[in-house]
């Protein structure tokens, strides 16, 4: 549910409370670490050799209406996350521009919710089934550390559900908002005994900013933890996500957006474009301390996830090859993971073995019956594709930290991944073949970091690694020829990166400041993009580069300061060629080298500002700033750059054991006119995704403590 005023974060709490008593001559409260576990081991963020942010629950749902993930993520320098007002997409989420050229779902990062990849072994994931009502914290972790999570990690998100250490409590939220937005959600926690639990759910309704926009969403999670004895605990984590359907207005080109950002491309219509999709998953973990030194870990999991998307394909283009404009797919996935961890004095070491797999069927099916004046449009037509694909890895990782002396911290790792693809196809006939194969890719991805502590309040890190990333599914799924079955002859993009930092901690607030360079070869870019089905080829070497700064601080008790800035120069070093027609046999539209990746800002800034006393009113400040994107990799345009602010305010009222709240926000205060995102080297030009001008939401909570 909306939070209006959540307690402010732990960190938050004690930054000011050390403000507060310097400025009272008191001697100042020592900050507690901010602790994470991104790098599989816990440990303070500020002594890793590594850029790793962590959102608590709690601010990442003050003031918000808690719909996507991306509303609490904009104080996380180097990470773009953009909510396309398209729920038949995910958001866009990027990392130092890895993932920047998704067209659907989230790819180039590594997604996790309660330690359950969200990310799919061929690197496809979406973060759609996080219930935000329960999230006890987020971390984002960037940088070369990122690859020894194998696969498509240019960098990593992790989700954590809260695991409450008080008595029960409840809570029941309502919200309403521009463009007929209703959420409804639900949530109770609390630790008896040995048992804790989280539970959640939420209902959200929006007829969309635009024409054809309409969306519904449910979203379930629980986790359950029981203490077995004082050196074992098992956790039960179950989610699910339903979307009934969700209108797909698709992007709109430069005139069109101009003309109406409401609107959409006539197409959308006539096929009526949109989507339906349901996923439920669930795993377990059991973590059990052989001694003081030695613990084990065991993870499984299993979901399903069943999709179809109705595209605008037009009917005239499926000839006898073509494999469909309705795409209907089945996927089942499952893995392991299993984790050694020794920790002595001033030396730590983890090893693993992790191992997912993932079983595709996948249909197509014209979206048309009939033909001439009777064609009827946006409808099941014929069977087209029929074909089962296979992804899975086993990867074996090893990490080790040693800290030499009291000063100095030495991490380094190394993971070895390989994945696996095959296709059988049991749609052949006399004019389309059997296109059954299979394909392997692997690499040995090394990382190596040091951590310097200058002083008490400074920790200078520097860090290098190998990256990984093989193409998913999706962008193996068709060939830019026309012809059938999977495109086998992409290769993986092989990177290295180096990263140096510092970190600070200054009049009771905390500073980060990072520079990085990655180089690529062999990236996969698209090479055609029309209809909402893209191919993709592999270009020649890319380098990003830039520079990452962020800071949080008490300006006055109960008064809280965030900014964070991001400069990145992403750029393709070789030419290679693509094609602007699908079709299309051969590419053969020169793309320059020096061009700027497509779908990168160079420029980016947030910053709030936040008013949160314990009770009684409050109030917040936000503004967001991003560069020119180019939304194509010949660079002949682009979406420009904007900046919008944002406030809210509301009231906080305790009445014995109840806590009731209220809240009113406005978002895009000046009403600007922007393209929110962009869909990257679109065929049909329709590269813009208008937002919202100026929109409200209110919202009231309640929360019961038993």
């Amino acid at each position: 549910m909306t939070q209006p005023f959540a307690p402010t974060a732990r960190r938050t709490v004690l930054a000011l409370a050390a403000a507060a008593a310097a400025s009272a001559g008191a001697a100042p409260t020592v900050l507690d670490a901010v602790v994470v576990t991104a790098t599989r081991t816990e440990a303070a963020a500020f002594d890793l050799p590594a850029s790793i942010d962590r959102i608590d629950g709690e601010a990442l749902r003050a003031g918000r209406a808690q719909v996507n993930l991306s509303e609490g993520l904009g104080g996380v320098p180097g990470l773009l996350a953009r909510d396309r007002q398209n729920y038949a997409q995910d958001v866009q989420i990027s990392v130092r521009g890895f993932g920047a050229r998704s067209a659907f779902g989230i790819r180039g990062v590594r997604l996790y919710v309660d330690d359950i990849p969200a990310t799919l072994p061929d690197g496809q994931g979406q973060i759609t089934n996080v219930e935000i009502g329960t999230v006890g914290r987020v971390e984002v972790l960037r940088g070369p550390f990122s690859a020894l999570y194998g696969n498509s990690s240019g960098g990593v998100l992790s989700v954590h559900s809260e695991t409450p250490d008080g008595p029960p409590r409840a809570e029941a939220g309502v919200a309403f908002g521009s463009d007929g937005l209703r959420r409804v959600a639900a949530s109770s926690r609390g630790r008896e005994g040995g048992f804790a639990y989280t539970v959640g759910a939420s209902r959200f309704e929006t007829d969309g900013y635009r024409q054809h926009s309409q969306a519904e969403r449910r979203l379930a999670n629980a986790r359950l933890n029981w203490k077995l004895g004082q050196a074992t605990q098992l956790t039960l984590v179950a989610n699910s996500v339903e979307l009934p359907e969700a209108q797909d207005p698709l992007g709109l080109t430069r005139a069109q957006w101009q003309a109406d950002p409401r609107g959409v491309d006539p197409v959308a219509l006539s096929y009526d474009t949109r989507k339906t999709m349901q996923q439920a998953q669930g795993g377990l973990v059991l973590e059990h301390g052989i001694d003081a030194a030695n613990q084990l870990r065991v993870m499984v999991y299993h979901g399903h996830r069943a999709t179809t998307q109705f595209q605008s394909i037009p009917s005239n283009s499926q000839g006898s090859l073509h494999p469909g404009g309705v795409i209907d797919l089945a996927r089942d996935y499952e893995g392991a993971d299993l984790r050694w961890r020794w920790k002595g004095a001033g030396a730590s070491i983890v090893a693993g073995l992790a191992a997912d797999q993932l079983r595709e069927h996948r249909l197509g099916y014209q979206n048309f019956i009939g033909a001439g004046p009777a064609i009827q449009l946006g409808v099941q037509g014929a069977l087209r594709r029929d074909e089962t694909n296979r992804v899975s890895n086993a990867d074996p990782y090893l990490q080790a930290e040693w800290q030499p002396t009291p000063a100095w911290r030495l991490s380094a790792g190394v993971r070895r991944s390989r994945v696996d693809f095959s296709s059988t196809d049991a749609y052949v006939t006399k004019t389309n073949p059997d296109d059954s194969g299979s394909t392997r890719y692997a690499a040995t991805l090394p990382v190596l970091g040091a951590s310097w502590a200058a002083s008490d309040a400074l920790r200078l890190y520097a860090t290098a690694g190998r990256g990984f990333e093989t193409p998913t599914l999706n962008e193996l799924a068709y060939r830019a020829s026309g012809g059938t079955g999977l495109n086998f002859g992409l290769q993986p993009s092989l990177s290295h990166s180096v990263e140096a930092g510092a970190k600070a901690r200054l009049a009771g607030g905390e500073f980060t400041l990072a520079v990085f360079q990655t180089t690529t070869a062999h990236e996969i870019v698209t090479q055609t993009n029309q209809g909402g089905r893209a191919t993709y080829q592999n270009a020649g070497a890319t380098r990003r580069r830039g520079l990452e700064a962020s800071g949080r601080w008490p300006l006055a008790p109960s008064l809280q300061a965030e900014v964070a800035a991001t400069w990145l120069d992403a750029r393709y070093r070789d030419a290679f060629l693509t094609c602007t027609a699908t079709p299309c046999a051969a590419a053969n539209q020169p793309v320059a080298a020096g061009s700027r990746i497509p779908g990168v800002a160079r420029t980016s800034a947030y910053g709030a500002l936040t008013w949160q006393p314990g009770g009684g009113w409050r109030a917040g400040l936000e503004a967001r700033a991003l560069g020119k994107v180019w939304v194509n990799d010949l660079n002949s345009d682009a979406a420009p750059g904007y900046a919008t602010a944002a406030a809210f305010a509301g009231y906080q009222l305790v009445l014995g054991a109840w806590d009731l709240g209220a809240l009113l926000r406005v978002d895009n205060l000046a009403g600007r006119r922007y393209a929110g995102s962009v869909i990257v080297n679109d065929g049909n030009g329709r590269f813009f995704e208008p937002a919202p001008g100026r929109t409200w939401l209110a919202s009231a909570t309640a929360n019961y403590r038993f």
